[in-house]
């Protein structure tokens, strides 16, 4: 089951014509990211896994805006593993109605050094199997 994470439309997160400015989806997308990895995590924070990642690639794809006050709700899933990558999908709606779809490709990374590596056993674990998201390649 995808993890959802709700996150209210602020009015500075908006642009003139009144709809959430393009740049701050990738903001919820990190937000979320966050939240639900950190929410598998011991004491609630991702760090204490010992493993970091960092995307290296992001898609999405609008199907109608956000409005300031709006309550948008994320899902966010595993929807692809590699040996050093995986992919994370997002599914974006205001009252159950589509807003965007996404996918961010992420690499999995020592903590400081940000070396690539494989994603450890115990991570894929804590993610979950591979969730079936209807998002953009």
């Amino acid at each position: 089951m995808p993890f959802r994470y709700q996150t209210r439309v602020r009015y500075g997160e908006c642009d003139q014509q009144g709809v959430v400015f393009n740049a701050n989806y990738m903001v919820y997308m990190d937000d979320a990211s966050e939240q639900w990895i950190s929410s598998l995590s011991p004491g609630g924070n991702f760090k204490s896994l010992g493993w970091d990642w960092m995307v290296v690639r992001s898609v999405l794809e609008w199907q109608a805006p956000a409005h300031s006050g709006d309550l948008l709700v994320i899902e966010v899933g595993i929807v692809r593993y590699g040996s050093t990558s995986f992919d994370i999908g997002y599914v974006g709606t205001v009252d159950g109605k589509p807003v965007f779809t996404a996918r961010a490709i992420c690499v999995s990374v020592e903590p400081v050094t940000l070396k690539k590596c494989p994603i450890p056993a115990e991570i894929r674990g804590r993610l979950g199997d591979a969730a079936t998201l209807a998002v953009p390649v």
